[in-house]
């Protein structure tokens, strides 16, 4: 029987670990909290999954909310107009072929824990350092890190090719919240740009405490969006939340006459850069282990692409191990296995950095005509199921302006 130790124990690393433990293989999960820290602690993302992220757990037997989790069923977009207080310059919404769902990771990876203990999983509550990580090298078959903390995350270098920024984009922040007004039609991600100010978007969810809706706030640095440091307590945090939404945002604010937060931990403010790395790690001893979800891939926010990532790299990674059968996990096969990942993460990575920089006019222009044109609103919408349907219409002036020539002539 094959052994393998994954350090880090979030989407990636519980999602792959229960797939190996169907399939026979011994698995050793480790990470520095119990389930009982994790569901009573704060927030950890926003994490909206579209369809194919969902079917990917769907697979493993473990979607284990989509029947009582409130749906996302579609995506809006909205641009304040500059010169009109309280109007939008940009306003279109498109339904989503499959819903999209939300879960708290505080709900559901201590669900995952249980049932990784259930199939057999050895779980190792930890700080796992670099003398930790010999001895599992020394003792598995192979070490996967899907954790980017610590010094273990450290040994994963970053890699400048496919890293444009190397200082965080954007001043983060979420608000879990209860009482906001359902938006009209269906649900969505009501994402709202804000030209020189940053990004605002609000989804339904499910977390500890039932439905809710998760505010994602992105502010360009040293903007008025940039204004978490100096919260000091949850009524300030949801404080300045909804001050933002009246500065900006009158619509929105609208839904929001009668919020509470979802709990004292429903809150979260950070940043950070978003940087891909070199998927192998090379310890001490020479041993080498492999990198997963955002310990080498890390994007930011503004997509919601994070948690998709995270589900695809373990689907790849899973079946890239099944099929290697018993041979060794060698730097070729390491590399190879994130290569595989990479054919379908660059685009999403590509996009995303794209989002984080002005838009250029092309990009102005394909978001307008998304509002007369339902036919481009609907392939945007879906595009965040699959951010490959995106190029390279999204990303080239010549192949936007050709795109959009083709549906005005259709």
């Amino acid at each position: 029987m094959r052994k393998i130790t994954i350090v880090g124990g979030g989407q990636s690393g519980f999602q792959l670990a229960i797939g190996l433990l169907q399939q026979g293989y011994q698995v050793r999960v480790v990470q520095n909290r119990d389930a009982q820290d994790m569901a009573t602690g704060k927030v950890l993302s926003s994490q909206c999954m579209f369809g194919d992220a969902i079917e990917a757990e769907r697979a493993l037997g473990i979607d284990f909310w989509t029947d009582h989790c409130p749906p996302v069923e579609g995506i809006s977009f909205a641009v304040p107009h500059p010169e009109v207080p309280g109007a939008k310059a940009v306003d279109w919404a498109s339904r989503l072929d499959r819903n999209a769902y939300s879960v708290d990771q505080r709900v559901k990876i201590p669900r995952w824990m249980a049932e990784f203990e259930k199939l057999g999983g050895r779980l190792v509550l930890k700080e796992a350092g670099i003398a930790d990580m010999e001895l599992y090298a020394r003792e598995d078959d192979l070490v996967i890190v899907a954790s980017g903390k610590g010094d273990v995350g450290k040994m994963f270098e970053r890699d400048a090719t496919k890293s444009p920024y190397d200082r965080p984009q954007r001043a983060l922040a979420l608000t879990y919240v209860t009482g906001m007004t359902p938006r009209p039609e269906y649900s969505a991600v009501n994402f709202n740009l804000i030209p020189g100010v940053g990004e605002y978007f609000v989804f339904p969810a499910l977390t500890t405490t039932g439905p809710c809706d998760i505010m994602v706030f992105e502010g360009v640095p040293g903007g008025p969006m940039d204004c978490w440091a100096d919260v000091k307590s949850p009524e300030q945090h949801l404080e300045t939340s909804l001050g933002i939404l009246n500065t900006f945002l009158p619509w929105e604010a609208e839904r929001c006459r009668n919020l509470s937060l979802t709990d004292d931990n429903g809150i979260l403010a950070g940043r950070f850069p978003p940087t891909v790395r070199k998927p192998i790690g090379t310890l001490p001893s020479g041993a080498r282990v492999l990198g997963l979800g955002d310990a080498v891939c890390l994007n930011d926010p503004i997509t919601g692409q994070g948690s998709n990532n995270a589900a695809k790299a373990a689907r790849v990674y899973l079946k890239r191990i099944l099929d290697h059968g018993d041979r060794p996990f060698d730097a070729a096969w390491m590399q190879g296995t994130f290569d595989a990942y990479w054919d379908y993460a660059q685009w999403v990575v590509t996009w995303t950095n794209m989002m984080l920089a002005p838009p250029p006019p092309f990009i102005l222009e394909i978001m307008g005509t998304a509002g007369i044109e339902p036919r481009l609103a609907h392939r945007i919408a879906n595009g965040f199921d699959d951010p490959r349907d995106f190029f390279p219409w999204f990303a080239d002036p010549q192949a936007a302006s050709a795109y959009l020539a083709e549906l005005k002539a259709a």
